[in-house]
């Protein structure tokens, strides 16, 4: 499969064995003794890991994470006296003007293909039995757990990208774009088909990797977006899957939502399928270093300093649509005055609040430029004491109030209101604990219109409302609003709910529908003659 992507050569074959570079001859000059058609695999767990590990590209600050998040009506990055314009490709995101040639297109293509490639050569080997298999553990599980990766990784590229390449072979052909229905049907396909094979178990050794459960909370979301990818509706697929994970009782709402994020997180009980990290065997999430500012190193005596005064804060316009009781507020936003770790020295700004106690402020004149201390910034992951830049936090990529909510959603959609308000109360419960009344909410709010005053924001004022037409289960969109900001939610949300393309907010004003769909990068386009770019994208 090494023609497949001109960009997916060195470094992503298992202990370090490289890819030879594509040219016109495709017979390998070796130069070792040790090459990809001799190496001895000992180790499966170590083989079969390696699929996840491009995974952890996935929350830089150019790749997937901001791209759902700051595409959306949720955050931003605009530059600032210390720098973050970099040529203007974060403003591009923000402003829907992407495009083939912009680099996280082309960054979070190569994370996603890279992982397919490891998920076919791995289940090739496998079916070969020259994995060698552990102790009680199947070679149908193990080849299951592949296909339901591979799958979770088509998921992102068919979400994010529309028509696209689908292989699963080991080839060097290079493969034309395959119709992003699809790719849903071979999704769909893979998963169901392997559902009977995998793990049931939630334990330490299935940590972060696919199990039956992380496998059916895959599904539902496939499912639940199958009217973007396929024009079906699937509610009722998608609520299926999620009453299974429930029924299963191997996860649970953690009673304190911090918890989910912190550290040492990993023994959550409410994350089904995670991105683990470490501070020095597993980076990757640093999204403090481009959200947080440099003077918040001596909040908890960092070992390394955030750049410059931080990017990534929130759009004010989401932050007004909170209740203040609602402690999901300061969880997931840090604001307000900062201070050392001994909670009283104030900290003070470096450029324009140069001397100056560093108040974080909500509201913002646009999204291209703000001051430097602008923006509520990310509280989401606990930023450990003595933390490197690196953190220990591992990503729950799907956790129990997902499959909640889903439900919820799906029960709203299918005219089932009241019992999806009985969940999103429920849930909503551990956000309102002094204040119980404010938890409950009704099927009639969450079929209401959003509370997000959406406009387009001049010097801190909205100058032009835009579409201004109602949006339909709009209380339920608010609720996925203020339960996953961070997460990489948003994006995906905003258009199942219809209004990613229509509504105005900040500095972005709809740039036609088309932009549902990222570009293929053109490097892809240059190297695969098969390929033709997605609809609109010159």
């Amino acid at each position: 499969m090494r023609a497949i992507f001109q960009f997916i050569l060195a470094g992503l074959l298992i202990t370090g064995i490289g890819l030879s570079a594509c040219n016109k001859d495709l017979n390998e000059k070796l130069y070792s003794d040790v090459y990809a058609g001799s190496y001895k695999y000992t180790d499966a767990y170590s083989a079969t890991g390696v699929v996840y590990i491009n995974l952890r590209d996935l929350l830089s600050h150019t790749n997937y994470l901001m791209m759902q998040e700051t595409s959306s009506d949720e955050l931003v990055q605009p530059a600032n006296a210390s720098g973050w314009d970099d040529g203007g490709i974060y403003k591009q995101i923000h402003f829907h003007t992407w495009t083939s040639l912009t680099p996280q297109v082309g960054n979070l293509w190569n994370s996603l293909y890279a992982g397919v490639l490891n998920a076919n050569r791995v289940i090739s080997l496998l079916r070969a039995d020259k994995i060698p298999l552990p102790s009680g553990v199947s070679k149908a599980s193990l080849i299951g757990e592949m296909r339901s990766a591979r799958a979770f990784y088509y998921w992102l590229i068919c979400d994010n990208y529309g028509d696209a390449p689908l292989d699963t072979s080991v080839s060097t052909e290079l493969p034309p774009a395959t119709p992003r229905k699809d790719i849903y049907n071979f999704i769909v396909k893979e998963i169901t088909e392997v559902l009977p094979d995998l793990s049931e178990d939630n334990n330490p050794l299935m940590y972060g990797r696919f199990n039956k459960w992380g496998a059916k909370a895959l599904l539902a979301n496939v499912y639940l977006n199958a009217k973007v990818y396929a024009g079906e509706d699937k509610w009722t697929d998608a609520l299926t899957q999620c009453n299974d994970i429930i029924s299963s009782g191997k996860y649970a709402p953690e009673a304190n939502f911090r918890d989910i994020f912190k550290p040492d997180n990993e023994k959550s009980v409410e994350t089904i399928f995670a991105i683990p990290f470490d501070q020095n065997k597993g980076n990757g999430n640093f999204i403090e270093m481009y959200s947080w500012h440099a003077a918040l190193k001596a909040k908890v005596n960092m070992l390394a300093t955030p750049w410059g005064s931080g990017s990534a804060m929130a759009v004010s316009q989401h932050i007004d649509t909170y209740d203040p009781d609602d402690e999901r507020l300061k969880d997931n936003w840090l604001m307000g005055p900062q201070f050392a770790l001994d909670g009283v020295t104030p900290l003070v700004g470096s450029y324009d609040q140069a001397g100056k106690p560093l108040v974080f402020t909500k509201d913002l004149p646009n999204g291209s430029y703000t001051g430097e201390a602008e923006g509520y910034r990310m509280n989401k992951f606990q930023v450990q004491v003595g933390a490197m830049a690196n953190l220990n936090n591992d990503f729950p990529f799907f956790r129990y109030a997902d499959v909640l909510l889903m439900k919820a959603e799906c029960l709203l959609r299918t005219n089932d209101p009241d019992q999806a308000a009985q969940i999103v109360s429920q849930l909503r419960a551990r956000y309102f604990k002094t204040m119980p009344a404010k938890a409950a909410v009704t099927g009639a709010q969450l079929l209401q219109n959003s509370k997000y005053k959406y406009g387009y924001v001049e010097n801190y004022v909205i100058t032009d409302p835009g579409n201004t037409e109602q949006v339909q289960y709009g209380g339920m969109l608010d609720e996925l609003g203020w339960e996953f900001p961070w997460e990489g939610h948003r994006r995906r949300d905003m258009i199942r709910f219809g209004i990613y393309t229509k509504k105005s907010w900040l500095s972005h004003k709809p740039n036609g529908d088309y932009r549902t769909v990222f570009p293929i990068p053109q490097t892809t386009i240059n190297s695969n003659p098969n390929l033709t770019q997605n609809p609109n994208y010159k």
